[in-house]
């Protein structure tokens, strides 16, 4: 290893083994790269068999200085191509993780062909990381990959318990109103919160609830980090980042990351504009597809990678996107559905009645569909990703969250932002018709559309060279993840 190299900082990106954390973790270490840093990305070895098998055994060769690795997540072996049991997954890498991590770091180390790894950047999610970098001596950088009101919403889990609020006596709450009760003592959060808009896994009847648990302590450890990178921009969620400011000593918001990723150096450039950090095939057919409909026609529908709903929720939506007699791109992955699949419950006749204009595939590019100028709105689950891809499109969204803090982050679209408007949790067909005609048509769904241009704006804005975003990113990378060359 010549001298150069030996001197390079050398980072050790951790994502959570979800989608969702896994597409903001490469964008940060793309963006690390072309700053000159050796870059290790440590995926589990489940979701490192699912990228095998998405892109083939070469793209994942990496650079001479952009290498992957692997370690176990504790969970019995498998080869699904979908996202492992969250509760199971959480449970298991934060009690079988830090042990092969450290071991990893240590290899790393002793190797001679790489430099020796001079910080450790860990998912929120995956806060062993934080531990074996305090071990080793080396700085940490928690990577908190959702909003930051997500994060505040997961800080009010111990007031909620101190209030007496949670846990809650039996299921009754679910039905009898009690999540509509409106939060007016949270300070920072956006003054139109209900209980429901809290991260959902405070819907608990026993604190011992692994999600619960879960979330709750890795939403705290993040007041314990040195130093916290969030993936948002200063504007778009100001209230909320004074209160994660007032906990955590350095936090730098260096988002949307998809915009930030524009200044990527060209050096190595053909290698990253190739690759892709999605864990499923992309159908790339559907931008033809797309090129061939007229501007701002297109509803595109698609739920993330998480996401299951029943049977019946999913014909609902079918039907009311058909009935809407609008264009739209589904996207149904083959296990959206709850224990069923999917090919099997649309029938023959639903494909016939929207064959001119329907488009259902498994896996998508997202921001390139969303950049397209034919796609007119976006029904979402309202995970970050998703979210702020939509603002910095400029695309207005029609919410139906799932999960975690997509609630919270549905409830600031609707409210705080007013870039979109939310399906009834129980979803009916006729209410998917209306809202569909509502936002493509009506004057609801204009102003929308102005307010989301005029935030995609400001999120380009903030990611221009000398942008609140661009400038924070290179003062992080100046004051907590270079080593000082001696």
């Amino acid at each position: 290893m010549g001298s150069t190299e030996a001197t390079k900082s050398h980072a050790v990106c951790i994502p959570f083994p979800a989608q969702g954390h896994v597409t903001p973790m490469m964008q940060l270490a793309k963006l690390l790269h072309s700053k000159g840093f050796h870059i290790t990305f440590v995926n589990t070895e489940f979701n490192h068999r699912r990228f095998v098998r998405s892109k083939g055994q070469d793209a994942l060769k990496g650079l001479s200085d952009f290498k992957f690795e692997t370690i176990p997540d504790g969970l019995p072996p498998s080869d699904r191509d979908a996202t492992q049991d969250v509760p199971a997954l959480c449970d298991s890498t934060r009690k079988n993780c830090l042990a092969p991590f450290l071991e990893l770091l240590k290899k790393l180390n002793s190797s001679g062909e790489v430099p020796p790894v001079t910080c450790v950047v860990s998912d929120a999610g995956m806060s062993f990381g934080a531990k074996a970098a305090k071990v080793l001596g080396i700085p940490e950088v928690t990577f908190w990959t959702a909003s930051a009101c997500g994060l505040v919403g997961y800080w009010q889990y111990a007031e909620l318990e101190k209030r007496g609020i949670i846990p809650f006596k039996d299921e009754n709450f679910l039905i009898d109103g009690t999540l509509d009760a409106p939060l007016d003592w949270i300070h920072g959060m956006s003054s139109a919160m209900r209980l429901k808009d809290l991260p959902s896994f405070m819907r608990v009847t026993d604190l011992n609830d692994i999600m619960y648990d879960f979330l709750k302590s890795e939403a705290e450890n993040c007041m314990n980090s040195s130093t916290v990178i969030l993936n948002t921009f200063d504007e778009l969620e100001q209230q909320d980042l004074d209160v994660i400011a007032s906990k955590c000593p350095n936090i730098y918001t260096i988002g949307p990351l998809s915009l930030l990723g524009r200044h990527l150096l060209e050096s190595n450039n053909n290698y990253f504009k190739s690759f892709s950090s999605s864990l499923w095939k992309e159908d790339s057919d559907c931008l033809k597809w797309l090129d061939k409909r007229d501007p701002n026609s297109v509803v595109y529908v698609n739920y993330g990678s998480i996401t299951m709903m029943s049977e019946q929720h999913l014909k609902e939506f079918a039907w009311g996107l058909a009935n809407s007699k609008h264009p739209f791109l589904w996207i149904v992955r083959p296990d959206v559905v709850m224990g069923g699949d999917d090919s099997a419950i649309l029938p023959e006749e639903y494909f016939e009645e929207i064959k001119d204009r329907g488009l259902v595939v498994s896996w998508c590019s997202q921001d390139q569909v969303l950049l397209h100028p034919s796609v007119g709105v976006f029904l979402t689950h309202c995970g970050w990703n998703s979210t702020l891809e939509s603002i910095s499109a400029g695309k207005p969204v029609i919410c139906w969250p799932f999960f975690a803090e997509q609630q919270t982050n549905c409830r600031y679209a609707c409210t705080t932002w007013e870039i979109g408007m939310e399906v009834n949790q129980d979803v009916k067909c006729e209410d998917i018709e209306a809202l569909v005609k509502e936002m493509m048509e009506g004057e609801k769904g204009k102003k929308m559309m102005k307010n989301v241009i005029e935030w995609g704006k400001k999120a380009l804005a903030a990611t221009e060279i000398g942008g609140k975003s661009h400038n924070n990113f290179e003062r992080c990378i100046k004051e907590a993840v270079r080593h000082s060359d001696n």
